[in-house]
């Protein structure tokens, strides 16, 4: 599940917007600009950003707050901004998208769904992300949010194999030759053994990625 911050005062509009991106499927929460808003922003690490700009007193600090987000975590921001506080900035738009007010609330998870899919698609060659899932297969290193997770050499091949065909339905059998090598003379219950034991260590409250296809085997989810 990807996690989203809405920067901004509370109202009633901005309430109604963190409500339906959340009836979308994403974990929302809202939180004033501050002087320890970049600390939470930090702390939470969420995969993108958004920053109610008219909200807040002084614009020249938002624009900051804006740089320091992206220099700090690197992450995708998008500002909902009245047309005339556009057209009266004259700082730099370091962010990646905006939406103009009055905003429609499904616009706005339009542009979320957009630019989350096209930064999960410009990692390099060598790093499959899935949400808050990263394997960095030049490193053999897989990685929950800021947490590195350790498996064990079968548990990081039989997720990467999952992880480089999201959506795709495999058997047992077939992760048993694909993953063990045709060759394994042991049952299929072991698939079910490494399965269970990766769910546990990549799987939380807050995130679910491998599905159960009764009667067929296993997926990793579709984001």
């Amino acid at each position: 599940m990807f996690n989203l911050l809405v920067i901004a005062n509370e109202t009633g509009q901005v309430r109604n917007l963190s409500s339906e991106i959340t009836h979308k499927g994403y974990a929302c929460s809202v939180t004033r600009n501050d002087e320890n808003t970049l600390e939470r922003v930090v702390r939470q690490a969420p995969n993108l950003v958004l920053i109610d700009m008219d909200s807040m007193p002084v614009s020249s600090k938002v624009w900051e707050l804006t740089q320091r987000i992206k220099q700090e975590r690197h992450i995708p921001v998008i500002a909902l901004v009245s047309r005339e506080v556009l057209n009266s900035s004259n700082y730099n738009l370091n962010i990646d998208d905006f939406v103009i007010k009055p905003w429609e609330a499904s616009e706005v998870v339009a542009r979320i769904k957009r630019i989350l899919r096209r930064a999960n698609n410009m990692g390099s060659e060598d790093v499959i992300k899935h949400g808050d899932l990263v394997i960095d297969t030049a490193k053999c290193q897989v990685s929950l949010g800021d947490r590195v997770i350790t498996l064990t050499f079968k548990e990081y091949q039989l997720l990467k194999f999952l992880a480089s065909n999201p959506g795709r339905v495999f058997s047992r059998e077939t992760l048993l030759d694909k993953v063990w090598g045709w060759d394994y003379y042991g049952g299929d219950r072991t698939v079910d053994v490494h399965i269970r034991r990766l769910r546990s260590k990549i799987e939380d409250k807050n995130h679910s990625f491998i599905e159960t296809v009764r009667s067929i085997g296993y997926r990793l989810r579709e984001m």
